[in-house]
């Protein structure tokens, strides 16, 4: 049975964030999350609602931040990403673990791309061996979503959003009780603020962390 997902927006980039800082990228953003983020940038693709349904063209040619989707498959989602230059893949959301994200993230490596998925840790993560893992821990948020253990174990990276001291708190906490995480932690200051960005280069420099500036917002892109 062919999995469909539903899909926000389609749009090339350059990543900003962590690892693939500076690569050129197709993002695909997923639709729906009950997650709750107060800071959340992206709050229209919370609801998956029947009316906010629309044909994928309709999608690929609409402006970002409308809450309207499309279902679609790993065969159409290939071929979009194909209309593109990029050869990275950027599976976000929303959060895009909602989907079984293995049959598409199987046909993009097939086609040769390295993809990614940025999730909150807070659903199975049901991908392709070989796509990157990003979690950034959604701990405490409204939703009330906890964050996984075996999610954490599947990550390539953690990147943890940071606005005050005790998100960093949080941090250690739970990078205490999720032993066996990935190595790799950036700590992302929340809008870009030079209070947090000073408390995120105090706290990578103190822990043997690494710090993630969203760089694509400083240089005025998508």
């Amino acid at each position: 049975m062919t999995t469909k997902i539903a899909v926000n927006e389609v749009f090339e980039t350059i990543q900003g964030e962590a690892h693939y800082t500076g690569t050129p990228s197709v993002f695909i953003r997923l639709h729906g999350c009950d997650v709750g983020c107060p800071w959340c940038d992206t709050k229209y693709t919370w609801r998956l609602s029947e009316g906010a349904e629309r044909p994928l063209a309709e999608i690929l040619a609409k402006p970002s931040g409308q809450p309207t989707f499309a279902w679609a498959t790993a065969e159409e989602l290939v071929d979009v990403v194909g209309r593109y230059r990029a050869r990275h893949v950027v599976i976000t959301g929303g959060e895009p673990c909602r989907f079984d994200l293995t049959e598409l993230t199987a046909a993009l490596a097939a086609s040769g791309y390295t993809v990614q998925i940025e999730t909150s840790g807070t659903e199975p993560v049901r991908v392709h061996a070989r796509t990157w893992v990003t979690v950034s821990p959604k701990i405490d948020m409204p939703g009330g979503r906890v964050v996984r253990r075996d999610a954490v174990l599947r990550a390539n990276e953690l990147k943890m959003p940071v606005g005050k001291p005790a998100d960093v708190d949080k941090l250690r906490s739970f990078l205490a009780e999720h032993q066996g995480g990935p190595q790799l932690v950036w700590l992302q200051p929340l809008s870009r603020s030079q209070k947090a960005t000073a408390l995120c280069i105090e706290a990578a420099t103190a822990n043997g962390w690494r710090v993630s500036i969203q760089t694509h917002e400083l240089i005025g892109i998508r």
